[in-house]
């Protein structure tokens, strides 16, 4: 019998490395992966690129979308790995309430580190002016959640390899 499918939600404020941790995980544990971002309505992704915040209305069929997609991977027998910033406890236990064993990754730094990191990277509708509202409304991962903190200054590799043997997540 295989084991049960798992989710792991690599999670934190923009420029904290969720796309570049996710890919590689994803290619060390060849587990399908999605960017939450994709998930975003069209409306979703101008407000946010015109600078002003989602409410957490804006937020629900999202996450909803997200816990679906990740309830079909189970589904069909497959573990996943999604960027997810699940800044919020109450966004959390949406994702928490799919099929399978999820675990939240947060990838925590430094603000400074991260919006230096922002003013570097291109082709993503984020702007930085967005970063404080996101560390603001960040609820660190409470104890009785299933996941741990990962510190972001490091090399991505190093962070990966972090989270493989934490976990114990089996190879490809």
């Amino acid at each position: 019998m295989s084991p049960a499918p798992q989710h792991l939600v690599i999670m934190g404020v923009s420029g904290s490395g969720k796309t570049t941790i996710s890919t590689l995980l994803s290619e060390h544990l060849g587990w399908i992966a999605a960017e939450a971002d994709e998930f975003h309505s069209e409306a979703n992704i101008a407000k946010m690129a015109s600078g002003v915040p989602l409410t957490d209305e804006d937020r629900w069929p999202w996450l909803e979308s997200i816990r679906g997609w990740m309830d079909t991977q189970a589904d069909n027998g497959r573990s996943t790995i999604v960027t997810c910033s699940a800044l919020k406890r109450v966004y959390r236990d949406v994702l928490a309430s799919a099929s399978g064993q999820l675990h939240f990754i947060h990838l925590n730094g430094d603000a400074e580190v991260l919006r230096e990191r922002m003013k570097t990277r291109s082709g993503h509708f984020m702007p930085a002016s967005l970063l404080p509202s996101q560390i603001n409304t960040l609820e660190p991962l409470a104890e009785d959640e299933p996941g741990i903190v990962i510190d972001i200054l490091r090399s991505p590799a190093e962070i990966a390899a972090d989270i493989v043997n934490r976990l114990d997540l089996p190879a490809n």
